[in-house]
């Protein structure tokens, strides 16, 4: 059983939670997950089960499409609705020109600082671990981009508005950062995920869904190749020989020019995924081989 399976996430659950429980209901012991999604949100999270595991780093590279409410008037520690009250200031008057000037001031490329309580690592630990001791460390900043945000609705202190980011953006700091540039303070107060890369809200199953799968045996129903991670990387096909230079860790021949340093998916002559390799020089080489 090899693929990816589209979960939807419910809130209240990690996404080691998630990994657990796919693991019961495939009895499959190779599953992991392709990024964490914070316990209180919901939403998109693709699973990679058996050779599919070795792809997840693909998927974890992906842009990202998210539904977030901001909360306005009181910031927490963990800057969504999970944290404790750390400052309160009053919310100026809101209307949606206002709004949306400030959501639109974040397009392009920006820097954050993970928020201390984050699954990033300092010195080996996790800086949850670390903010769950009542430590602060320095935080390198990290280079994130926003392609497209737009106001959704606003109520009362509320408000509502969607996304698509690059890997790494902390929309909680992203509401935080928000909240500042309206002049006041916030938290999040909810996140759902609605996509990641070609791995959509509109197809994903829900855990009642597999364990109907599973009660009846047709839980592969629910999987999806493992070449989806891999659908923004240019797809090449080679022959027999070609195909076994490559199982083989060996590098080979294109009959076209490429890059250094270029990645493709490669298939055999049945079209099976035979391989990940990288472009050096004239040659591939091959950096992940599945058969």
């Amino acid at each position: 059983m090899d693929g990816i399976i589209n979960v939807l996430k419910p809130p209240g659950m990690t996404s080691h939670d998630v990994v657990n429980l796919v693991r019961r209901l495939t009895g499959m012991r190779r599953v992991g997950h392709t990024g964490t999604l914070d316990p209180g949100a919901a939403g998109v999270l693709p699973i990679c089960i058996g050779k599919a595991t070795r792809v997840s780093e693909y998927v974890l590279r992906m842009d990202k499409s998210y539904r977030a409410e901001l909360s306005l008037g009181q910031a927490t520690d963990t800057e969504d609705a999970a944290g404790q009250p750390v400052l309160t200031k009053p919310v100026p008057a809101l209307t949606p020109h206002g709004v949306e000037l400030v959501l639109k001031g974040f397009l392009g490329k920006g820097s954050q600082i993970p928020p201390m309580y984050s699954a990033v690592r300092v010195d080996g630990e996790r800086l949850y671990e670390l903010a769950r001791r009542g430590e602060v460390v320095e935080r390198k900043p990290r280079e994130i981009q926003i392609y497209n945000i737009n106001l959704l609705a606003i109520r009362e202190n509320f408000i509502l508005f969607e996304l698509d980011c690059s890997r790494g953006t902390y929309v909680r700091t992203l509401c935080r950062n928000i909240a500042e540039k309206l002049g006041s303070t916030g938290h999040m107060s909810f996140l759902l995920r609605t996509a990641v890369g070609p791995f959509l809200l509109g197809n994903a199953v829900t855990f009642e869904e597999l364990a109907q799968l599973a009660e009846t045996g047709c839980i592969t129903k629910a999987l999806l190749p493992m070449d989806t991670a891999l659908a923004n990387i240019q797809a090449v096909t080679v022959d027999d020989i070609q195909a076994a230079r490559l199982r083989n860790g060996m590098p080979i021949t294109l009959g076209f020019k490429t890059s250094d340093g270029e990645l493709f998916r490669v298939y055999d002559s049945s079209q099976t995924l035979l391989a990940i390799a990288a472009a050096d020089s004239e040659r591939i080489k091959p950096i992940r081989v599945f058969i």
